[in-house]
């Protein structure tokens, strides 16, 4: 069975409000809580404090982190098992590099969703909100955003108003009223710290916990000691009222997880199948509408398949399938050239027009009325830029003649844009795209075929009709 992490995501723009000392010794109360629930801890930020909390042995300089799980190494390569049964991906300096790979904000979602990791997932932030923050932010279930003074308050509309952007519903954003002064108290009925911000906050329509952290000079002492270490509050500050309060919060928690059926990971995980699913569909479908002969050589592809080198398809998509390479080439050295094949040069010519079209795209453009028959051939790099333009005179096309020089290509012409009464339909025309002979039909996969579609609409656009 496939499994999906509960992931929270602890994020502030603000720094010194808390993040790491919020989601490191959450991740401990969590596991103690729930022994069996496995809990997995990772930072963006470099101060590496996740790995002097967690690491049982010395950091190996090769040992995989943050930076090889952003890069596509498997979770099971970077989870290590750490200091109270908590499972860590040690951090990494070098995130710079991964912002290009992260442009979209649902990479990270994506990512959980198939890490296999199980249980919840905390993932402290950098004090910004860069691409990596964006997508720790939409992979969560619950965002827990600590504030502790007023500019604190105030960096979090920020965060509402990228979910507001997105159109991702903001009901996994809780604030979190953190460090806490008790001996500060007000006149009035916001009669201390917590009252007050937590006052603001619904007055701007934030949601925020009932619970709260306490500043604690015993719990800033866990941090900074003669022997270097970080101790956690759980086994070292028992008798603070910190203690109690992450009690509370990691209560609340876990009565989440439990409530959630379907977490954020599994949910993209689900879209992803059924997108999937929806692309085979139409995949299939273009499948089914194809030509089923070589529209110049007039042979059943299905019987020769070899040698399918080129995909067609006419401005109205009516009508669409492969070519024979030798015949395109063939076509194209006798339209452009005036070549037979049993001219001596034919050979050569026919080699040199393989080459070019076999890297570009091809567009034949008739051009018929009552004074002109001819054919506005061109060639586009597969970027669109036009690469070559010739007219080839079409004599006798009009009056269905087949030319002993042109009868291939006016054979392909009647084929694809044939219309009422043997006519062709009007102002239609014809592109042909070179494809691997190996895996034709690759062409048509969603993404190769959404590179035709923009290159159609280009073509239409550069098309001036006579």
């Amino acid at each position: 069975m496939h499994s999906y992490p509960y992931t929270i995501t602890i994020s502030s723009e603000k720094g010194g409000v808390g993040k790491t000392t919020l989601a490191t010794n959450l991740a401990i109360y969590l596991k103690a809580m729930r022994e069996n629930l496995p809990v997995t801890i990772f930072s963006f930020d470099n101060h590496f404090t996740i790995d002097k909390m967690f690491e049982l042995k010395k950091r190996d300089e090769d040992s995989p982190d943050v930076h090889a799980l952003l890069m596509g190494a498997k979770a099971g390569e970077v989870v290590q098992t750490g200091q109270y049964g908590v499972g860590f991906i040690r951090s990494s300096t070098e995130l710079g590099d991964i912002h290009e790979r992260f442009k979209g904000p649902m990479t990270l979602t994506r990512m959980l969703a198939e890490s296999g990791i199980s249980g919840i997932v905390i993932i402290d932030t950098r004090p910004d909100l860069n691409i990596l923050t964006q997508n720790a932010l939409y992979a969560a279930d619950r965002v827990l955003i600590p504030v502790k003074d007023l500019p604190s308050l105030e960096n979090c509309k920020n965060i509402f108003a990228l979910f507001d952007q997105r159109g991702i519903d903001k009901k996994s954003l809780a604030l979190l009223p953190c460090l806490i002064d008790s001996r500060i108290k007000f006149e009035g009925i916001f009669k201390d710290q917590k009252t007050l911000l937590r006052a603001i906050a619904v007055n701007r329509g934030y949601r925020c916990l009932d619970s709260y952290i306490s500043k604690s000079p015993k719990v800033e002492s866990l941090n900074t000691n003669p022997e270097g270490k970080i101790y956690p509050i759980l086994t070292h500050a028992r008798g603070t009222e910190v203690h109690g309060q992450f009690m509370d919060i990691t209560r609340d928690i876990l009565r989440s997880v439990d409530t959630t059926k379907e977490t954020r990971a599994c949910l993209y995980h689900t879209w992803l199948l059924e997108k999937e699913a929806n692309k085979k569909e139409s995949y299939l479908a273009r499948l089914e509408g194809l030509a089923e002969r070589c529209l110049i050589c007039g042979t059943v592809l299905a019987e020769h398949p070899d040698d399918r080198s080129f995909y067609f398809e006419t401005s109205d998509r009516s009508s669409r399938g492969f070519l024979h390479g030798n015949c395109v080439s063939s076509m194209l050295c006798s339209a452009l050239y005036g070549l037979q094949e049993n001219d001596p040069t034919f050979v050569a010519a026919r080699a040199l027009v393989a080459d070019k079209v076999t890297r570009s795209v091809s567009l034949l453009l008739p051009r018929i009325d009552s004074e002109i028959c001819r054919l506005d051939y061109r060639q586009f790099s597969m970027a669109g830029e036009q690469l070559l333009q010739k007219n080839v005179e079409m004599p006798g096309f009009d009056a269905g003649e087949l030319n002993t020089v042109h009868d291939r290509l006016y054979l392909l012409l009647n084929e694809a844009l044939a219309g009422f009464e043997g006519s062709l339909r009007k102002e239609s025309w014809l592109s042909v795209y070179p494809v691997d002979p190996g895996n034709p039909e690759a062409v048509l996969h969603e993404e190769s075929y959404k590179s035709i579609h923009r290159l159609q609409k280009h073509f239409a656009e550069a098309i001036v009709p006579i």
